[in-house]
């Protein structure tokens, strides 16, 4: 395989010797970015985004082409699965994404089957393989997934955005059909990220969005359980180079020992947690991303540089730190402001490198 011209990013997950702290954005192309709507005008719509390979690599680069990035991370959204599942996904003007047949019924719960990624997510599968070859070998590609839970909570929701009702109820009342659909979800996502892998992701994420309404216990049962599944179920190599992975509970810092224990490389922080405590708890075995508040983006220049240069400081020196926001950028972020960002890990982290 062609060498890396910047594999940064794969060695500081891995927590192996880097030059300077690598840095790339959750939901980096975006709305934020004038090109990505004028691409998601001509598409129609998100999901027609999201199923052309050709629109999907585009908007995927165009960060890269703006930013001095680290990563590219594949333009998809978590709910392929279970639109590919058949629980009719759609997006409702300003109301985000809705399905059409969420899981309430025993029946529909009980019929439920992993869809076949080479068949059913070949849009996706086609886009990571475009991707590639467009990216070059400049810099990595990242796939991803939604966590078990965090699917989970849309298709027995039927949207986002709730009180987490329907599916605590079921948690609570009746835990084996969540379970059931958590297990058949957590093999899902396993098929799909290993095809994404075996397309050219080379490093996979797994976004727990929802795993920080749980409880102590519940988190345990009903995600961690099934992130750890899927873990134990990932492809680490692929054409000879190993595929580090990376798990992401927002609001997860109370149980960040329990997430460094789950099998992972590296663990994502999100911005209420000091990067210094959590090295201090499980920095000896995995690698941090992380966790620079979204909202500083709406500051200046100047205030970015030092909110940067607090987290830079606070991880302290050596490897082992891949520099993040603490979820996605926002759509109301300035383009400039994530320059500034970029430009700051790179030049205020090489003294924490040398």
């Amino acid at each position: 395989m062609t060498k890396l011209k910047n594999d940064t990013l794969l060695r500081a997950l891995l927590k192996q010797p880097t030059e300077y702290t690598p840095v790339w954005m959750m939901r980096q192309a975006g709305r934020y970015l004038p090109e990505y709507n004028k691409t998601r005008a001509r598409a129609g719509d998100f999901l027609s985004l999201c199923k052309n390979p050709d629109f999907a690599t585009e908007v995927t680069m165009q960060p890269l082409e703006r930013y001095s990035l680290d990563a590219a991370i594949l333009f998809s959204d978590i709910l392929t699965i279970p639109d590919a599942m058949g629980l009719g996904l759609y997006f409702a003007e300003g109301e985000g994404p809705k399905f059409e047949r969420p899981l309430r019924e025993e029946r529909e719960i009980r019929s439920l089957t992993a869809p076949d990624p080479a068949v059913h997510l070949k849009y996706v599968m086609d886009a990571v393989s475009q991707i590639r070859k467009t990216l070059d070998n400049q810099v990595p590609l990242i796939g991803f997934s939604g966590s078990p839970f965090t699917l989970a909570c849309y298709m027995i929701e039927g949207r986002g955005g709730t009180d987490f009702r329907q599916i605590k109820t079921m948690l609570y009342k009746r835990p084996d059909l969540l379970h059931h659909i958590l297990n058949i979800t957590a093999q899902s996502v396993t098929d799909y990220l290993n095809a994404q892998i075996e397309s050219g992701a080379q490093a996979v994420m797994i976004f727990d969005t929802w795993g920080g309404v749980l409880s102590h216990s519940a988190y345990q049962e009903f995600s961690l359980r099934y992130m750890k599944q899927i873990l134990t179920g990932l492809k680490r190599e692929h054409d000879g180079e190993r595929i580090p992975s990376v798990v992401f509970t927002k609001g997860g810092g109370l149980w960040l020992e329990s997430i460094a224990e789950s099998g992972c490389d590296a663990l994502g922080l999100d911005w209420t947690i000091n990067i210094a405590e959590a090295r201090n708890r499980v920095g000896h075995k995995v690698a941090l991303q992380g966790n620079l508040d979204p909202a500083v983006l709406f500051s200046t220049p100047e205030i970015i540089a030092t909110e940067v240069e607090k987290i830079l400081k606070d991880y302290g020196s050596g490897s082992g730190h891949v520099f993040n926001l603490g979820h996605g950028i926002s759509q109301f972020t300035p383009p400039e402001s994530a320059l500034t960002l970029i430009n700051a890990v790179h030049s205020l982290s090489k003294k924490y490198h040398s």
